[in-house]
């Protein structure tokens, strides 16, 4: 009776074929397909498939309504003024003072692509520390609280909000647990998963993965709008009194956790919403660009935006539409609380065709060999349209972005080339702060130009090998304070070079330090004698 039931329901909404391997479902197992099928939210997987192929129209529609960002809505760090870029800092700095920032590290996707099979925060590019992405991202927080202490007097905390998936929820709160929470205090770390959604054929039927099982799949970075209210984060984010909050991807391995330039960037413009961005310099560039749309803030695809205005060209020589998104976004909590109260419902799911497998006819499970379904995807950007109150900060690509995406080998954003683009900019930290790279030959190597970036073809910067060089977070945030440990000396480009903090290199003499480990949090007020 109660499976005629439940067939009924399905069947109103299409979805009666779910059943119709039932009798091959293991008793076992049975009851457990029967909660799933009666927990599917069918009103909602319709209305989100419908949306998702209601369309926007082809790049050509795309191009009668797109506009750049007006320039009162964008700034940059590289023609800012020092007084401006201080201004910003200073504000930044302050607000985390005040215990009103947190972060939220989006950090659902596994590590295929990189041919490992756990999350991609875990993951170790070869640096001489031997660090990974989580530990780099943690000391980053450590610092900035002890920056903003430093320049306010006030003990603070930044809150570390991490959105995990199915797939890596448990080997993170392991992994997190086995480091001793990288230094941070384990109350200030907050895990929490996203959704999953149906797998479905293009016609919108609930793909099954087995006779007693459907298919499912994270529901993108975009899901973190409705895991933000069912897991209770917005609850927590207000009882900590947290009034800004930055969201990144997990895979910038030059990322600037907890910003205080941006953050104080985005407070002082009264923005609600905000968005770092590095300059496209190629029409081509498989990168999206923050512009305008029908009056409103939207990422458009590359491939979205026809070829002649991907060209189009400004008075100075740069593309009109060069604002491109690095998954680097400022929020206020309280347009977060709007957005998951009045708008979560309204974000367009984007298509991604994949190779889903599925059951036949007969009851077996095949792997297709082309595609032959679609997963249904949010972007964390998706929001932008529902902000009047919007700033986007221009940031240097060799300073701030050098994404882990493919595995090593491979043509582009590879753990060769986030560890080159690190040991590159803190090189060029060490050049600025007064020190000097050698070759074996005794020559002076020079400075490496900030608009060279990294040379995919030479394995390093353009004109010369990447030296080993790094820089512990825990001893500098952004290339400060490290005058002590590098002015008017010489390092020879052929020796590995790790610089650390005092408490970092007393912990190693003590042997209480292996590479890669952390140092407590109450340690870090320690640092400050041996930083500036």
């Amino acid at each position: 009776m109660e499976i005629e039931k439940l067939r009924a329901h399905l069947e109103e909404y299409g979805q009666g074929h779910l059943l119709e391997h039932y009798d091959r479902v293991p008793d076992a197992e049975k009851k457990a397909f029967v909660d799933e099928l009666w927990s599917l939210d069918l009103p909602r997987i319709k209305r989100v498939y419908e949306l998702s192929t209601r369309g926007l129209g082809g790049s050509g529609e795309k191009d009668k309504t797109l506009e750049p960002i007006p320039d009162s809505a964008r700034d940059s760090v590289a023609s800012a003024s020092e007084e401006q870029r201080n201004t910003w800092r200073n504000a930044g700095l302050q607000a985390v003072s005040d215990n009103k920032v947190a972060v939220l590290l989006l950090a659902g996707g596994q590590g295929t692509r990189l041919n490992v099979p756990y999350p991609k925060g875990m993951y170790s590019v070869g640096l001489p520390s031997d660090k990974t992405l989580y530990q780099i991202q943690a000391e980053r927080i450590l610092k900035v609280q002890s920056l903003a202490e430093e320049h306010t007097g006030k003990s603070c905390t930044v809150p570390w909000y991490i959105m995990t998936s199915e797939h890596t929820q448990t080997s993170t709160e392991e992994f997190f647990s086995s480091h001793n929470h990288f230094g941070m205090n384990k109350d200030n770390i907050i895990l929490f998963e996203q959704n999953q959604f149906p797998c479905l054929t293009p016609e919108g039927k609930i793909i099954l993965a087995s006779c007693g099982k459907i298919a499912k799949a994270p529901d993108g970075n975009g899901g973190l709008y409705k895991a933000l209210g069912e897991r209770g984060i917005l609850k927590d984010m207000e009882k900590r009194g947290i009034e800004s909050i930055h969201v990144y991807g997990v895979d910038n391995i030059l990322v600037k956790v907890a910003d205080p330039v941006f953050i104080g960037f985005c407070q002082l413009k009264q923005a609600r919403c905000g968005a770092k961005v590095v300059k496209k310099v190629l029409p081509t560039e498989k990168v999206g660009v923050i512009c305008r749309m029908d009056g409103k803030f939207k990422v458009v695809e590359y491939s979205e935006i026809s070829l002649e205005l991907a060209q189009k060209r400004d008075k100075t020589g740069d593309l009109v539409y060069n604002a491109g998104n690095i998954c680097n976004h400022y929020f206020t909590l309280n347009f977060l609380k709007d957005v998951v109260s009045n708008h979560e419902n309204e974000l367009t799911p984007h298509i991604a065709k994949k190779k889903i497998p599925y059951v036949d006819s007969n009851g077996k499970c095949v792997k297709p060999d082309k595609e032959n379904g679609i997963k249904l995807e949010k972007f964390v950007f998706d929001v932008f349209e529902f902000s009047k109150q919007f700033a986007v900060l221009e940031v240097i690509r060799d300073e701030e972005f050098s994404p882990l995406k493919n595995a090593p080998g491979a043509s582009k954003d590879t753990p060769e080339m986030a560890r080159d683009a690190l040991c590159n900019l803190h090189y060029q930290y060490i050049i600025t702060s007064g020190g000097k790279f050698k070759d074996d030959n005794e020559e002076t190597l020079p400075d490496i130009p900030r608009q060279t970036g990294i040379d995919k073809t030479k394995n390093g910067s353009v004109g010369m090998p990447t030296v080993r060089c790094e820089i512990s977070p825990l001893l500098s945030y952004a290339g400060e304070g490290i005058s002590k440990q590098v002015k008017d000396k010489v390092f020879y480009a052929s020796k590995t070079l790790h610089l650390q903090s005092g408490e970092e290199e007393k912990q190693i003499a003590n042997g209480n330090n292996d590479k890669g480990s952390p140092v407590r949090e109450p340690n870090t007020k320690k640092l400050k004698a041996e930083d500036n």
